[in-house]
């Protein structure tokens, strides 16, 4: 039995037939790169979103930053080494203490549009609670990270 044999007689065709190709595998390896945000969601009249495992989502997450006024981000230290954490109570409240947004985070990210003002942001994660004051204006994105260390596990 003899092997099938193929043979591209003109090199327009074998050029078209390459471009082609190309562009396909260009294509399909775009739309796997570009991950979909997750949802925004509303709570009052203040917008959020929340997660980031995951490489493409926490890269779309990244991208995203600069369109929220407030952008938080959770890690803790493990034996050592840094890792992303999530389920982080976050309650953000007013210059007149009013609760602004009180949600737990669904990833190591939470992005938040925020009316220009100074608020205080409270992160509960395994009953440490930690606060800061920050400032929105118009004109930037503001980032904070919130990290918790946790012991260093003895021998079992």
């Amino acid at each position: 039995m003899r092997p099938l044999r193929f043979y591209i007689t003109s090199p327009g065709i074998f050029l078209k037939t390459s471009l082609a190709a190309s562009l396909l595998i260009a294509v399909s390896l775009g739309m796997q790169a570009r991950a979909e945000l997750p949802p925004v969601q509303t709570q009052g009249s203040t917008e959020y979103l929340s997660g980031g495992f995951g490489q493409e989502e926490s890269s779309a997450i990244k991208q995203a930053m600069p369109q929220f006024s407030l952008a938080l981000t959770f890690a803790s230290q493990i034996d050592g080494k840094a890792a992303y954490t999530s389920d982080v109570q976050v309650v953000i409240r007013n210059d007149n203490d009013a609760n602004v947004l009180n949600v737990a985070s669904e990833g190591p990210f939470l992005l938040v549009r925020l009316a220009p003002g100074h608020y205080q942001v409270f992160v509960t994660h395994e009953n440490q609670t930690q606060s800061r004051k920050v400032s929105i204006n118009t004109s930037t994105s503001t980032r904070l990270t919130f990290e918790w260390n946790r012991p260093v596990s003895g021998p079992d």
